[in-house]
């Protein structure tokens, strides 16, 4: 496995370098004493709080597979190609595999979905490892970075095995057993995913750091968020309802104080979970590859299906899809993130976890709960926001108020963090829907393939069926 066979001291070199120039650059994310080293030991880096949280912002930059792993809109861009969300505008090249239903091992994004995670575990393993039995750090510090690493952890795990089924548990840095690690089992992986957030669960509280602002870093409420999606992922409808409930009750979270044209702001009163998105040349990679230079052709088009699924009056139509008018033609484009400039006010963050699909994760709980009158009550604070009218699903009705849980989901998160492609994969609906839609697609469609690299690296890893 390429990404597991570099030079350990260069990249902790790298990563160290990328951390202490964040501290410039983010001041919001951490705060950090003036004047830290330009260069350090790995033994100087873990030595006390203030080296140790430059490790950690690290971990949190917003930064192309240097940082966070899903800074560069890719997971975004293949999943809504490969749901039913959009569209490219060029019917060549790598991304075009995603929407034909044509992936092949060599396709260089599915070799970013993959690589950037892991290089992103790396990191996060590297600094559980720095603080684990430190004595130099306090016992509350190792504990609320512990929590934070392993909900970021879990994050990375539940991604990978969505998009690719089985996968490498990486739980160390010793390069020379990862280098050799075969695929564990999907089962496997989610128990990680699940002991991770547990152990989170436990070390987080529910305030946020005090060194940072906002909600740039995981608390109490964003491990329960993820839980709440694991859960309800695996269909364990009593906890994920429990969680979300928690989250929700909470008070520290706001739907209905929060405007569509604020959602994804920095200081949302929605966000569980946002990171600081500015770079030098963008706010988020969503923005900057979604939203079309004045009179150009957007590069993906929001596709006919999704466009019919917004009713009449539905703001969110308004508000998170945006036209460009090119020969005189409307084309729709994803909207959520509008600022493609470092410099455009007000400032967006990348949104990780937000309360509005805790209550569709509440709502779908509750259905299947067959607390009918609890899911339609959550769907309709969902619309309420969005300037619609209540759902007249039959309230009787196990199938319509599920149904109506689906939809909402559909529209209001739709261009985050693959919802639809993974919904319509648990909902055992993918076959059904995309069949109708698109052509193409067969069954082994709803995993992508190990990049071939990878493979041809690492003999123990056995590539997903019916891929060449």
């Amino acid at each position: 496995m390429k990404i597991f066979s570099f030079n350990k001291n260069k990249i902790l070199v790298g990563l160290l370098l990328l951390a202490l120039s964040a501290l410039v650059s983010c001041k919001k994310l951490i705060e950090i004493p003036p004047n830290p080293p330009t260069q350090i030991t790995r033994a100087q880096q873990f030595a006390d709080s203030a080296s140790t949280l430059s490790a950690v912002v690290g971990v949190y930059t917003y930064n192309q597979g240097q940082g966070f792993a899903y800074s560069d809109a890719n997971l975004t861009i293949s999943t809504g190609l490969s749901a039913d969300e959009i569209s490219s505008t060029e019917s060549y090249g790598d991304e075009s595999e995603f929407y034909s239903y044509t992936l092949t091992p060599q396709n260089s994004e599915i070799t970013f979905l993959w690589q950037y995670p892991y290089q992103s575990l790396y990191q996060v393993n590297d600094v559980l490892d720095g603080i684990t039995n430190n004595k130099n750090l306090s016992a509350s510090f190792i504990k609320q970075i512990t929590g934070e690493m392993k909900v970021t952890r879990a994050l990375y795990y539940f991604n990978l095995v969505n998009l690719f089924g089985g996968v490498p548990l990486v739980t160390s840095t010793d390069y020379a057993v990862n280098a050799q690690l075969p695929k564990a089992s999907v089962d496997a992986v989610y128990t990680q995913i699940l002991a991770d957030l547990s152990d989170a669960v436990k070390k987080l509280p529910a305030s946020y750091p005090v060194e940072s602002s906002g909600h740039v870093r995981p608390n109490l409420y964003t491990a329960l968020a993820l839980l709440s999606k694991v859960h309800l992922y695996q269909g364990q409808w009593q906890a994920a309802y429990n969680e979300a409930d928690s989250i929700i009750k909470s008070g520290m979270y706001s739907v209905t104080n929060t405007p569509l044209n604020g959602v994804f702001l920095d200081g949302s009163n929605e966000a569980i979970w946002q990171l600081p998105a500015i770079s030098s040349d963008n706010q988020t990679a969503e923005a900057r590859i979604f939203v079309p230079n004045s009179g150009s052709t957007p590069n993906f088009l929001v596709t006919p299906f999704l466009l019919s699924q917004f009713e009449a009056g539905d703001q969110r139509l308004q508000n998170w899809i945006g036209t460009a008018v090119i020969n005189n033609q409307n084309l729709y484009y994803p909207f959520k993130y509008k600022n493609v400039l470092a410099s455009a006010t007000p400032v967006e963050d990348y949104m990780v976890f937000r309360l509005g699909e805790m209550y569709l994760i509440r709502a779908e709980a509750a259905a299947e709960l067959n607390n009918l009158s609890g899911a339609l009550a959550d769907v309709n604070i969902i619309r309420a926001r969005a300037g619609l009218a209540a759902s007249t699903a039959d309230v009787t009705s196990p199938t319509a108020v599920l149904a109506a849980v689906m939809h909402e989901r559909q529209t209001e998160l739709c261009f985050e963090w693959g919802n639809r492609w993974f919904d319509l994969k648990r909902t055992k609906a993918a076959g059904t829907v995309l069949t109708a839609e698109k052509t193409g697609w067969q069954s082994y469609d709803a995993l992508y393939p190990l990049p071939q690299a990878q493979i041809q690296l690492n003999s123990h890893l056995i590539q997903n069926p019916d891929y060449h």
